[in-house]
Protein backbone atom coordinates (compact mmCIF):
# COMPACT_ATOMS: atom_id res chain seq x y z
CA UNK A 1 0.00 0.00 0.00
CA UNK A 2 2.44 2.41 1.20
CA UNK A 3 4.52 2.10 -2.38
CA UNK A 4 1.11 2.75 -4.03
CA UNK A 5 0.46 5.45 -2.43
CA UNK A 6 4.48 6.97 -2.76
CA UNK A 7 3.81 6.10 -6.50
CA UNK A 8 0.93 7.87 -7.09
CA UNK A 9 2.81 10.94 -5.39
CA UNK A 10 5.20 11.19 -7.64
CA UNK A 11 2.75 10.52 -10.73
CA UNK A 12 0.74 13.91 -9.25
CA UNK A 13 4.09 16.13 -8.56
CA UNK A 14 5.21 15.50 -12.24
CA UNK A 15 1.99 15.77 -14.14
CA UNK A 16 1.02 19.21 -16.20
CA UNK A 17 3.34 21.86 -15.86
CA UNK A 18 4.22 20.93 -12.22
CA UNK A 19 7.26 18.88 -13.05
CA UNK A 20 10.49 20.95 -12.24
CA UNK A 21 12.75 19.45 -14.44
CA UNK A 22 12.70 20.13 -18.60
CA UNK A 23 10.48 17.96 -20.55
CA UNK A 24 12.04 14.95 -22.03
CA UNK A 25 12.88 14.44 -25.22
CA UNK A 26 12.57 10.99 -26.26
CA UNK A 27 11.14 7.86 -24.58
CA UNK A 28 14.08 7.03 -22.06
CA UNK A 29 17.73 8.59 -21.53
CA UNK A 30 19.30 6.26 -19.22
CA UNK A 31 21.96 8.09 -17.41
CA UNK A 32 25.12 7.32 -18.83
CA UNK A 33 27.00 7.92 -15.13
CA UNK A 34 30.35 6.85 -15.63
CA UNK A 35 30.63 9.74 -18.82
CA UNK A 36 32.85 12.95 -18.71
CA UNK A 37 30.19 15.05 -20.99
CA UNK A 38 29.26 18.05 -18.61
CA UNK A 39 25.82 18.75 -19.16
CA UNK A 40 22.47 19.74 -17.55
CA UNK A 41 21.55 16.31 -16.46
CA UNK A 42 23.25 13.25 -17.74
CA UNK A 43 23.43 12.34 -21.30
CA UNK A 44 22.06 8.91 -22.50
CA UNK A 45 23.82 5.28 -22.63
CA UNK A 46 23.60 2.41 -25.00
CA UNK A 47 22.78 -1.17 -23.79
CA UNK A 48 19.76 -0.40 -21.94
CA UNK A 49 18.62 -3.22 -19.51
CA UNK A 50 15.57 -3.48 -17.10
CA UNK A 51 18.18 -2.69 -14.16
CA UNK A 52 18.74 0.62 -14.91
CA UNK A 53 15.41 0.97 -13.89
CA UNK A 54 14.88 -1.24 -10.50
CA UNK A 55 16.59 -0.52 -7.43
CA UNK A 56 15.67 -2.31 -3.77
CA UNK A 57 17.59 0.35 -2.02
CA UNK A 58 14.96 1.53 -0.28
CA UNK A 59 13.40 -1.54 1.28
CA UNK A 60 14.84 -1.78 4.50
CA UNK A 61 15.78 0.52 6.92
CA UNK A 62 19.27 2.60 6.88
CA UNK A 63 21.56 2.22 10.03
CA UNK A 64 21.71 5.60 11.79
CA UNK A 65 24.85 6.36 13.02
CA UNK A 66 25.24 10.33 13.49
CA UNK A 67 24.38 12.32 16.35
CA UNK A 68 21.19 13.96 14.97
CA UNK A 69 19.74 10.21 14.81
CA UNK A 70 18.41 9.98 11.29
CA UNK A 71 19.41 8.49 7.89
CA UNK A 72 18.18 9.50 4.67
CA UNK A 73 18.96 7.00 2.17
CA UNK A 74 18.16 8.21 -2.01
CA UNK A 75 17.04 6.75 -5.06
CA UNK A 76 17.34 9.50 -7.22
CA UNK A 77 19.64 9.60 -11.02
CA UNK A 78 22.46 8.73 -9.20
CA UNK A 79 21.31 5.37 -7.81
CA UNK A 80 18.86 4.66 -10.26
CA UNK A 81 19.68 6.18 -13.84
CA UNK A 82 16.91 4.96 -15.43
CA UNK A 83 14.62 8.23 -14.04
CA UNK A 84 17.29 10.42 -15.90
CA UNK A 85 14.86 12.99 -18.16
CA UNK A 86 11.99 12.15 -15.87
CA UNK A 87 11.91 14.69 -13.21
CA UNK A 88 11.34 12.12 -10.12
CA UNK A 89 13.13 10.62 -7.06
CA UNK A 90 12.57 8.98 -3.92
CA UNK A 91 14.27 8.81 -0.50
CA UNK A 92 13.46 7.22 2.25
CA UNK A 93 14.07 8.51 5.73
CA UNK A 94 14.77 6.52 8.84
CA UNK A 95 14.60 8.34 12.70
CA UNK A 96 16.13 6.96 15.80
CA UNK A 97 13.55 7.68 18.79
CA UNK A 98 13.89 11.69 19.05
CA UNK A 99 16.04 11.51 15.89
CA UNK A 100 15.90 14.63 13.48
CA UNK A 101 16.16 15.50 9.37
CA UNK A 102 18.23 18.79 10.67
CA UNK A 103 16.71 22.18 8.73
CA UNK A 104 17.59 22.11 4.79
CA UNK A 105 16.39 22.77 1.65
CA UNK A 106 15.90 20.93 -1.45
CA UNK A 107 16.67 23.51 -4.18
CA UNK A 108 15.71 21.57 -7.15
CA UNK A 109 12.50 20.12 -6.47
CA UNK A 110 9.83 20.38 -3.71
CA UNK A 111 8.29 17.22 -1.41
CA UNK A 112 5.70 14.85 -0.25
CA UNK A 113 6.52 12.61 2.74
CA UNK A 114 4.62 9.82 3.57
CA UNK A 115 4.95 8.59 7.06
CA UNK A 116 5.35 4.55 6.88
CA UNK A 117 5.70 4.15 10.73
CA UNK A 118 5.74 6.50 13.79
CA UNK A 119 4.93 10.12 14.23
CA UNK A 120 7.09 13.02 13.44
CA UNK A 121 6.68 16.95 13.51
CA UNK A 122 7.22 18.52 10.52
CA UNK A 123 7.42 21.54 9.34
CA UNK A 124 8.63 24.66 6.63
CA UNK A 125 9.45 28.19 7.16
CA UNK A 126 8.57 30.98 4.66
CA UNK A 127 10.21 33.63 3.24
CA UNK A 128 8.65 35.99 5.88
CA UNK A 129 10.06 33.58 8.21
CA UNK A 130 6.61 32.23 9.06
CA UNK A 131 6.60 28.88 10.37
CA UNK A 132 3.90 25.70 8.90
CA UNK A 133 3.98 22.72 11.00
CA UNK A 134 2.01 19.86 11.85
CA UNK A 135 2.08 16.59 13.59
CA UNK A 136 2.27 13.67 11.14
CA UNK A 137 1.62 9.90 12.04
CA UNK A 138 1.53 6.72 9.95
CA UNK A 139 -0.40 7.07 6.58
CA UNK A 140 -0.32 10.64 6.52
CA UNK A 141 1.62 13.58 4.15
CA UNK A 142 3.08 16.43 4.08
CA UNK A 143 4.22 18.84 1.56
CA UNK A 144 7.78 20.97 1.67
CA UNK A 145 7.33 23.55 -0.79
CA UNK A 146 10.61 23.69 -3.72
CA UNK A 147 13.38 25.36 -1.60
CA UNK A 148 12.36 26.60 1.53
CA UNK A 149 14.32 25.28 4.59
CA UNK A 150 12.29 22.36 6.70
CA UNK A 151 12.70 19.63 9.43
CA UNK A 152 10.93 16.78 10.29
CA UNK A 153 11.60 15.51 13.94
CA UNK A 154 10.74 11.97 15.87
CA UNK A 155 9.90 13.03 19.48
CA UNK A 156 8.72 9.78 19.99
CA UNK A 157 10.33 6.75 21.45
CA UNK A 158 10.12 4.64 19.16
CA UNK A 159 11.67 4.66 15.42
CA UNK A 160 9.91 6.06 12.80
CA UNK A 161 10.41 6.14 8.69
CA UNK A 162 8.57 8.06 5.27
CA UNK A 163 9.03 7.95 2.09
CA UNK A 164 9.69 11.47 0.12
CA UNK A 165 9.05 12.21 -3.28
CA UNK A 166 10.64 14.73 -5.70
CA UNK A 167 9.90 16.18 -8.99
CA UNK A 168 13.10 16.25 -9.98
CA UNK A 169 15.77 13.44 -11.02
CA UNK A 170 18.24 15.38 -8.28
CA UNK A 171 16.68 17.66 -5.53
CA UNK A 172 19.89 18.82 -3.87
CA UNK A 173 20.24 18.92 -0.39
CA UNK A 174 21.56 21.48 1.66
CA UNK A 175 21.66 21.73 5.25
CA UNK A 176 21.43 24.68 6.83
CA UNK A 177 24.13 23.88 9.59
CA UNK A 178 26.72 21.89 7.62
CA UNK A 179 26.53 24.45 4.29
CA UNK A 180 27.57 27.22 7.10
CA UNK A 181 29.69 25.73 9.56
CA UNK A 182 31.63 22.71 7.75
CA UNK A 183 32.03 24.27 3.94
CA UNK A 184 35.16 24.05 2.41
CA UNK A 185 37.25 26.27 2.29
CA UNK A 186 35.42 27.94 4.94
CA UNK A 187 32.69 30.71 5.64
CA UNK A 188 35.37 33.43 7.54
CA UNK A 189 34.70 33.35 10.90
CA UNK A 190 33.93 36.99 10.86
CA UNK A 191 30.41 36.34 8.59
CA UNK A 192 29.59 33.77 10.67
CA UNK A 193 30.39 36.07 14.08
CA UNK A 194 28.09 39.24 12.76
CA UNK A 195 25.11 37.07 11.44
CA UNK A 196 24.43 35.32 14.59
CA UNK A 197 25.78 37.83 17.03
CA UNK A 198 28.23 35.39 18.90
CA UNK A 199 31.73 35.41 19.15
CA UNK A 200 34.63 33.93 17.55
CA UNK A 201 35.23 30.93 20.60
CA UNK A 202 31.37 29.72 19.92
CA UNK A 203 31.63 29.76 16.19
CA UNK A 204 35.17 27.52 16.05
CA UNK A 205 33.31 25.26 18.69
CA UNK A 206 30.40 24.72 15.99
CA UNK A 207 32.78 24.21 13.51
CA UNK A 208 34.92 21.27 15.33
CA UNK A 209 31.79 19.64 16.05
CA UNK A 210 30.41 19.79 12.20
CA UNK A 211 33.82 18.63 10.76
CA UNK A 212 33.67 15.20 8.82
CA UNK A 213 35.33 12.98 11.14
CA UNK A 214 38.33 11.04 10.03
Amino acid sequence: MAVVIALFLLSAMVSGTIASDPDMLQDICVADLSAGVKANGYPCKENVTAMDFFSDILAKPGAINNSVGSLVTGANVQKVPGVNTLGVSLSRIDYAPSGLNPPHTHPRASEVVFVLEGELEVGFITTANVLISQTIKQGEIFVFPKALVHFQKNNGNKPASVLAAFNSQLPGTQSIAATLFAATPPVPDNVLTKAFHVGSKEVQKIKSRMAPKK
